[in-house]
């Protein structure tokens, strides 16, 4: 028996390119017969949702909003017995890293790390039991001005990204068998309705992050590669059924700490 994971996805709430509230993305994956997913969505130094105005907040309400993504997708995977995983794609200057094994309130607890260059946050992240993978490092667009790469310091680099270019995906291959990088890819989903099925496939079951890990160290998984087969018909207008994160949401006695 083979388990299949997405291990780059992305939530309105979370993150403003993404179209579909967390719930929606893990009924497509469900749907599609995936196991489990973690929901990376755009930390603060990338294409949040978490947006300026959002960004005069205190840090813990800010991050309790960034986190609605994955309690959204969280819940229904519960209700459905499907794993969700907490995770985020960590940006510093367009250069970005999928970050597995943290949680919410390390988010709380560190609220240096919204300026923190990328090998300290990796180091911070180590020190606590996480892990990083280079995201798409070779992707270029005209918000990326320059190309960082990190060997010494990220735990793998996603070789597959179904959402590159060949080419792009072909020099992270190469970058990561040059420095001996573990390997791994993902799907980077924004929306239900256009999913390339990517991520990776494992012989064992994922109980925990750090599961996910093992795997890609011992590379022990399969990259999936994009299959747009699946797709569906974009809806005439998709982003009517947007969730933005919102304060409401937030529990009364942490609105109540802050005056909200």
């Amino acid at each position: 028996m083979s388990y299949r994971y997405e291990t780059h996805m992305h939530t309105s709430q979370g993150s403003d390119c993404s179209s579909t509230p967390g719930a929606k993305m893990v009924e497509r994956l469900f749907e599609l017969g995936y196991s489990g997913c973690f929901i990376t969505d755009h930390f603060f130094g990338g294409n949040t949702a978490v947006n300026r105005e959002l960004a005069k907040l205190p840090w813990e309400v800010r991050v309790r909003l960034f986190c609605q993504g994955y309690d959204d997708a969280k819940k229904r995977g519960d209700e459905l017995g499907f794993d969700v995983f907490f995770g985020l794609e960590f940006g510093w200057m367009a250069t970005e890293f999928l970050t597995y094994g943290i949680d919410m309130q390390f988010l709380i607890d560190h609220p240096e790390i919204e300026r923190m260059p990328p090998n300290i946050f990796a180091d911070l992240v180590h020190s606590c039991g996480g892990f990083v993978i280079h995201a798409h490092p070779f992707r270029e667009a005209d918000y990326i001005s320059t190309i960082r790469l990190y060997p010494h310091k990220v735990d793998g680099a996603e070789i597959y990204n179904c959402n590159n270019m060949d080419e792009y995906n072909v020099r992270a291959k190469w970058y990561a068998e040059s420095y001996g990088i573990p390997a791994t890819g993902g799907s980077d989903s924004h929306h239900f309705w256009r999913h390339p099925c990517g991520g990776v496939e494992t012989e064992k079951k994922l109980e925990k992050p750090s599961d996910y890990l093992e795997c890609v160290k011992t590379g022990s998984l399969k990259i999936l590669e994009r299959d747009h087969s699946h797709d569906l018909p974009q809806p005439e207008n998709p982003w009517a059924a947007t969730v933005r994160p919102d304060i409401a949401k937030i529990p009364e006695d942490v609105r109540k700490k802050y005056g909200l």
